[in-house]
């Protein structure tokens, strides 16, 4: 794959046509505020016999949307007894929270890590424990169009609310430090690391790669490589209800959430990205409102982004953002 997108100084200037919609603020802050009427329930339980002498690991269980349970692994370094900084992270696409030995990175470094597994996934490439309880309309095979017509019902409300539950439940532990807190992922998990930093206003640093679900009216147009073209495809069969459909997503764009982040930002994209669309990566990076922002660019790179090399610019990085 040869580059397909802008040029890069082009790229540096691009801002998203996404209209954000008026009540977009209350429409965040009614969801959230139901999602708080219910006990968040976190429950903590030490996971024995993983084989594992250098972490210890929580199998955690706590309330996201409609109360519903939600899964996740806490990691942290073994017999730490003071609060550490913390590290809460999301999953890519169709991906879950797996196995816990396989999340010993961020531990490894001296943090608290929380992996948030993701309502309804976790059979594409990783297993996951959380089901969707919550139904919706026709829709395209995948998870983008699901209750696509009204963002109410929207499959991503339901995620993003349990995101913000996922931050709660994590700096409830008495090992985790609140104002230290982090968010980070990759892909789909970049996109919900953008939510959680416009919904939550005192995290100390985010850092999105690659990140997913941005500048949804660029991306519908320029890739037609799955998870974007789902909606292509549901627009295809549902003739005439294209304007439906892009009204719903303006609430979900990262473009949004990134006008509203308040916290130091680590960045990455790939050029050559026809998944994520470096044009739609740096939407976000463009409207990211905090001034201490930036972005790690990876040439010759596709959906990979810069994998361990990214984590390697991430452990020099977040450590000062969270006085580690």
């Amino acid at each position: 794959m040869s580059l397909f997108d802008l040029p890069l100084d082009r790229l540096r200037e691009h801002r998203s046509a996404s209209v954000e919609p008026e009540d977009f603020d209350a429409f965040w802050a009614k969801t959230l505020g139901e999602a708080r009427s219910h006990d968040l329930d976190a429950r903590f339980e030490r996971r024995a016999g993983t084989g594992l002498a250098t972490v210890d690991v929580y199998d955690v269980t706590f309330a996201g949307f409609g109360g519903h349970p939600v899964k996740g692994w806490f990691v942290v370094p073994a017999g730490a007894a003071e609060p550490l900084p913390l590290v809460v992270q999301f999953i890519g696409y169709g991906g879950g929270r797996g196995l816990a030995h396989t999340h010993l990175l961020w531990a490894s470094a001296g943090f608290a890590h929380f992996v948030m597994d993701t309502r309804g996934q976790g059979s594409g490439w990783r297993v996951g424990d959380t089901p969707d309880p919550v139904g919706s309309g026709p829709a395209f095979p995948g998870f983008m169009t699901r209750g696509i017509e009204d963002p109410y019902a929207y499959y991503y409300r339901r995620v993003f609310t349990d995101a913000v539950r996922a931050v709660e439940a994590a700096r409830s532990h008495p090992l985790a430090d609140p104002a230290r807190t982090a968010v980070i992922g990759e892909s789909q998990g970049g996109g919900i690391t953008l939510a959680v930093g416009g919904l939550i206003p005192d995290l100390a640093a985010i850092a999105p790669d690659v990140p997913f679900l941005c500048d949804f009216p660029r991306a519908l147009t320029v890739t037609d490589r799955n998870p974007y073209r789902e909606i292509g495809n549901y627009l295809k069969t549902h003739r005439g209800r294209s304007d439906r459909a892009r009204a719903t997503l303006a609430y979900f764009d990262g473009v949004h959430f990134a006008a509203r982040g308040r916290a130091p930002a680590l960045f990455s994209t790939a050029l050559e990205d026809m998944t994520c669309p470096p044009s739609t990566v740096f939407a976000a990076f463009n409207s990211y409102a905090h001034p201490d922002k930036t972005i790690e660019v990876y040439d010759f790179n596709d959906h990979e982004g810069g994998g361990p090399f990214q984590e390697a610019v991430q452990l020099g990085w977040l450590p000062g953002k969270l006085g580690a």
